[in-house]
């Protein structure tokens, strides 16, 4: 991986380079948006970037590549690397742009460690960056190849939108198939697609959503969750019950906006429109399963979609081992895909659900009220693999507590919507 040279060098300034990171990634955006308008427009989350979450998870994401370099020399951190790659393959990323990013990125490191960047810090940390660049490259054109494409953003075709649900008020599901004719591509439970509007001032924005529906057929859907901004109704709180307004379209967090994308789908989006959508991507899929293997699967909010898809291919694949859903809501009438959620678990012949609801009703005696709480479990077989979808602070809960319980932190897969800001906190 690093020379030896460059890994010290490296771990010298990373004290350095860490505690002024947050001011680098800004300095990096403001100087990439000026000379390049158009990938702010077409490109990255506008959402996320005034909220400030895009930076923080670039800045994590560098802080943590480079210290686990200095500190695992003979090791890649590829669960990091495939999670972003996929989320860049998904946006249709092409390799020269990892040129620009660098143009950019070295220029904001010079302009706010001033001489501190001698010479050899550049070329310790220009290795840096091209050993994650590189590494991004190799797997996007790999992913890719997967679904056909000769080149970066080739997966992208129009579907037609052949039939819109209202799940709840703030949900809608969007069913779709390929408007060509041809066959739909194959997926995975547990992944998502780009979706790309048109907004009114020409803008092309781009946000992801997984596919909450069974696997096969020739008809994709996906469940959009309205995203409202901090301060206009969202109810933002800390996330472990749910409500925390957390979708595909960015996260409810101080100053971040209404959600356009999602607004735009639920406003201008039925039956017979045409929407731009990406190949299948994501790494949070049920791979290598044996049929007894104990799983939990924990949602909260908008996060229930992926899981929606996994249980529809358990039951599908007439999975014998013990299954347990847990999910938290605001309410059973905010619970996305409720009746899914209950019926697919009920085909699994060791299924379970655990639903709590901050405000339950007198039509859902079963549900628990409160925040997910995994004391309300009567077990957690030993072997467990749990997967999570849902807002951060709800997943760290979560984890912690199925650590508590004994389950190996190797074995609690996650996906987060959006920036991962897990990854920016480690």
């Amino acid at each position: 991986m690093l020379t030896e040279q460059s890994a010290a060098t490296v771990r010298a300034t990373l004290p350095v380079v860490g505690a002024a990171i947050g001011e680098i990634t800004e300095r990096f955006y403001d100087r990439l948006f000026t000379a390049h308008p158009e990938l702010l427009a077409d490109l990255f989350n506008r959402g996320n970037q005034a909220a400030g979450t895009q930076r923080q998870a670039l800045a994590g994401a560098i802080a943590a590549f480079a210290t686990h370099l200095v500190e695992h020399p003979d090791e890649r951190p590829d669960m990091m690397l495939n999670r972003i790659a996929h989320k860049h393959a998904s946006l249709g990323v092409a390799p020269e742009q990892y040129e620009t990013v660098r143009l950019h990125l070295f220029a904001a490191i010079a302009e706010i460690l001033g001489d501190a960047v001698t010479a050899e810090v550049a070329a310790a940390w220009d290795e840096v960056y091209w050993l994650m660049a590189n590494a991004l490259i190799a797997i996007e054109a790999r992913l890719y190849a997967e679904h056909g494409a000769t080149a970066a953003g080739g997966t992208w075709r129009d579907w037609e939108v052949v039939e819109r649900v209202e799940e709840t008020p703030d949900v809608a599901t969007f069913r779709l198939r390929p408007a060509d004719g041809a066959p739909a591509p194959a997926f995975r439970a547990g992944q998502y697609v780009s979706v790309q509007v048109e907004l009114a001032e020409g803008a092309r924005q781009i946000r992801q959503y997984s596919l909450s529906g069974a696997p096969g057929g020739d008809v994709r859907q996906f469940s959009v969750k309205r995203v409202l901004g901090a301060g206009a109704g969202s109810g933002a709180g800390s996330g472990v019950g749910a409500g925390s307004g957390v979708g595909a379209d960015g996260a409810s967090l101080a100053g971040a906006p209404d959600g356009e994308v999602s607004h735009h789908l639920h406003a201008r989006v039925r039956a017979g429109s045409v929407l731009r959508v990406s190949a299948p991507y994501g790494d949070l899929v049920l791979d290598g399963l044996d049929a007894d293997a104990p799983l939990l699967l924990a949602s909260a909010g908008i996060g229930v979609t992926p899981m929606i898809a996994m249980l529809a291919q358990l039951a599908a694949a007439g999975h014998r081992g013990p299954v347990t859903a847990l999910h938290a809501d605001r309410s059973p009438a905010e619970h996305a895909l409720r009746d899914d959620h209950a019926a697919y678990t009920a085909k699994l012949p060791a299924g379970a659900s655990y639903f709590f609801y901050e405000r339950p009703d007198a039509g859902h005696p079963a549900a628990l009220t409160g925040l997910a709480d995994l004391a309300a479990l009567p077990e957690i077989p030993a072997g467990t693999r749990a997967y999570l979808c849902g807002p951060l602070p709800f997943m760290r809960a979560v984890r912690t507590q199925l650590i508590e319980r004994g389950v190996a932190p190797a074995d609690i897969h996650y996906e987060v919507f959006g920036p991962d800001l897990w990854l920016a906190g480690v």
